[in-house]
């Protein structure tokens, strides 16, 4: 063989080889691509033309015990774009911000972002949706979502709380049962090239969303009325700063109604003030209980066996405990008297006496074994603990002064799930406000049974103590919580207000009554507390008592519980517990006799008029001097235009007054006006407590306030500055 032919054959043969050896590498090379890096490549180029939009599952309803729909879902249109489908951004943008109510030049940038999914409204009001539907926009999408909805709005906002844009639960039941709730999420898929715009036969998805569970919860709605009902009638009586009632079973735990003032509309909660609705203040709020308190004393008593019914006390109005004085809310004491009755008359004294034999050890027992100081586990968000001193460092006065509800701080929940205690025969159980978990389809998925905590008493000592609270009710304090027909046992509580800087507030008050009927066979157990009542009544059996008889007698009626016959309320005097403290009179000379009053009802004294007049001339006692609250002061009254106009007459407070108020105030004190500006009292150029002689003129000067609420119109008023003689009233037009 030629050299020739042998080279050829050589070199063919490499290129051979070399060839081979490529389409080897090129075959490992595929199968490299195809097996190793194929799943995450088919993913970046779905990623590359799908579109991938989410649906929103629908959240799970809400119902009652007794399957009435407290909340549900309704279908919301929402708006959204895909950028690169968008021929004209800056005609669609113009096309669409009055519509939605949003700036041109937003829009515009939202509409030219390099993203393949933006939304431009949610949830849109029907009336919306449809004008952009008929638009026809391109690159412009509506998309059926779903918003939550509360049919009767304004009941149990608290407790069932609400979603945000996302359908999330922010608060209440939506935000502790949210993974039930609010189901699994669907999606959208559609395909398109990498510009964005639609090929052949295109992949289109829909994964449909999952609904999700529903919720049945402990809650009666007709009791929740009653309670909604009472609440309000509290806030117009009363307007206090705040207002609760809770109804438990006590015989499981379930709470039936819960309720709070102030409130909101749960449908449109973003137009509330956010500390109305981002607490509950029935599993929130630490208060001094007072009296109400003497119960988890009594117990502790009777459980520690240091006390008997018939062990005798004797109250002479006060006790002394280290270097403090401790006074009864009876003036002069109760004086003898039987355990029974102490309890009956909510002696302080007495119930000082059985914390002061309890001692701080066991006193601190039965406290910790009633559940103050730890949450209660209701599993709603935001409950308290409520305070107290710690055992180390509690002192006989301490324990002197929490056996009578002071110097310790509970929530509401934490007292009437102590209070159920007593009324179940002696098992402290953990509050529930769910009763069960339903599916889509409605079928039971977790149920919730009544959970036993410890037991604190022993079922006796848990009889004896409902029996001494049925006579607070039959006769003592409690006698406005009576209820024809029904055994009640109950306590009332009246506190002061610890200020910010420690330390009682004058004039402000807890009101409270908690109790459960029937006594002897407890249905309902119920806690009424209104925090700092107006209007000069503040005291629990006043205004809590009544209140608790109206939801009770009316739930118990609902529920068809039996009656005992001829049982009506004893006719003997009613008795007043009434915290007895020292106020400071205050100055309500040269004052017009409402605004006078007004000051007095807010130092907790009363008054008595005496002669006819709109001013205030004279008062007994003095200002300043120091009463105990209840006292009356004697207002003398005199129409000043008898006095002549000769002498001096006192400069009083202005501020805040408007001008014909400031006027028609200055012509009883014959004095002249000299006003400058306009709306309500900025300054005043001779100040409050100034002698000034009468006929003389006084300068003022007006600024139109801040802020005029309640739709109020702006007062006509004269636009610049001038003088205004004492009788102006008098004159004719």
């Amino acid at each position: 063989m030629a050299p020739n032919t042998m080279l050829i054959r050589k070199r063919l043969t490499i290129v051979l080889l070399l060839s081979a050896l490529a389409l080897f590498c090129l075959i490992g090379r595929l199968a490299w691509i195809q097996f190793v890096w194929g799943k995450d490549l088919e993913n970046k180029a779905l990623e590359v033309r799908m579109r991938d939009i989410p649906v929103e599952a629908k959240r799970g309803n809400i119902y009652d015990r007794n399957g009435r729909e407290l909340v549900g879902s309704v279908s919301a249109d929402s708006v959204y774009a895909i950028p690169s489908l968008i021929r004209e951004p800056q005609k669609t943008a113009e096309k669409l911000s009055p519509i939605l109510k949003e700036d041109v030049s937003f829009l515009y940038r939202v509409l030219t972002r390099p993203s393949c999914f933006e939304w431009l409204g949610r949830k849109l009001e029907l009336k919306t949706a449809q004008k952009i539907r008929s638009m026809n926009l391109s690159g412009v999408f509506l998309l059926e979502e779903s918003k939550r909805f509360y049919p009767l709005q304004t009941i149990a906002p608290h407790l069932l709380g609400f979603t945000g844009i996302d359908n999330q639960g922010l608060t209440g039941i939506e935000k502790s049962y949210d993974d039930q709730l609010k189901g699994v999420p669907g999606r959208i898929i559609v395909e398109q090239d990498a510009i964005g715009q639609d090929v052949p036969e295109p992949l289109h998805k829909y994964l449909p969303p999952k609904q999700g569970s529903g919720l049945v919860l402990t809650i009666d709605e007709t009791i929740q009325q009653f309670v909604e009902r009472e609440l309000d009638k509290i806030v117009l009586k009363y307007r206090p700063k705040m207002a609760v009632i809770v109804v438990m079973d006590p015989g499981t735990g379930e709470i039936l109604a819960i309720g709070n003032r102030p409130t909101f509309n749960s449908n449109k909660w973003e137009k509330a003030p956010a500390y109305i609705w981002d607490r509950n203040p029935a599993i929130w709020y630490n208060y001094e209980p007072g009296s109400t308190f003497k119960i988890v004393t009594m117990a502790a008593g009777l459980g520690a066996g240091v006390v008997k019914r018939t062990d005798p006390f004797f109250c002479p109005g006060y006790v002394r405990v280290a270097d403090r004085t401790i006074n009864c809310w009876l003036d002069g004491g109760h004086g003898s008297q039987t355990f029974e009755e102490v309890a009956a008359n909510s002696c302080n004294v007495g119930f000082v006496e059985l914390g002061l034999r309890l001692g701080v050890k066991n006193f601190y027992k039965y406290i910790n074994e009633f559940g103050f100081g730890e949450r209660t586990g209701i599993n709603l968000p935001g409950e308290e603990t409520g305070l107290f001193i710690p055992e180390k460092d509690a002192t006989n006065l301490d324990v002197a002064t929490m056996s009578i509800g002071q110097s310790i701080a509970v929530t509401p929940i934490q007292l009437i799930s102590a209070v159920s205690a007593i009324a179940n025969g002696g098992a402290l159980l953990r509050p529930q406000v769910v009763r069960e978990i339903r599916d889509s389809s409605g079928n039971p998925v977790k149920g919730y049974k009544p959970e036993v905590i410890r037991r604190v008493v022993s079922e006796e000592e848990a009889r004896q103590v409902r029996e001494l609270l049925e006579n607070v009710v039959a006769k003592g304090t409690g006698k406005n919580a009576f209820i024809d027909g029904y055994r009640v046992a109950g306590k009332t509580g009246t506190a002061q207000v610890v200020g910010e800087n420690g330390g009682y507030v004058s004039g402000r008050y807890v009101s409270s009554f908690v109790g459960f009927a029937p006594s002897e066979q407890p249905r309902l157990a119920c806690l009424v507390m209104v925090a700092e009542p107006q209007g000069g009544i503040y005291y629990g059996s006043q205004v809590a008592a009544p209140v608790f008889q109206a939801v009770v007698r009316d739930s118990l009626h609902y529920l068809r519980v039996p009656e005992t016959p001829d049982l009506k309320k004893p006719p003997d005097p009613f008795v007043y517990e009434e915290p007895r403290i020292k106020v400071k009179v205050p100055n309500v000379i040269n004052y017009p006799v409402n605004e006078g009053i007004k000051m007095l009802s807010g130092s907790s004294l009363s008054y008595q008029l005496n002669g006819r007049g709109n001013i205030i001339y004279g008062q007994m006692p003095a200002p300043g001097a120091e009463v105990y609250n209840g006292v009356k002061v004697v207002l003398n009254l005199k129409p000043l235009a008898e006095s002549g106009g000769a002498g001096n007459v006192t400069m009083p407070n202005l501020k805040g007054l408007t001008m014909g108020e400031v006027a028609e105030l200055l012509k009883n004190l014959d004095l002249n006006l000299e006003f400058n500006g306009t709306g309500i009292v900025e300054s005043q150029e001779q100040p409050p407590g100034k002698k000034v002689k009468r006929g003389s003129t006084v300068r003022v000067n007006f600024a139109q306030p801040g802020l005029i609420t309640f739709e109020e119109q702006p007062r006509k008023t004269p636009a610049a500055s001038g003088s205004i003689s004492g009788n102006i009233f008098n004159e004719r037009p």
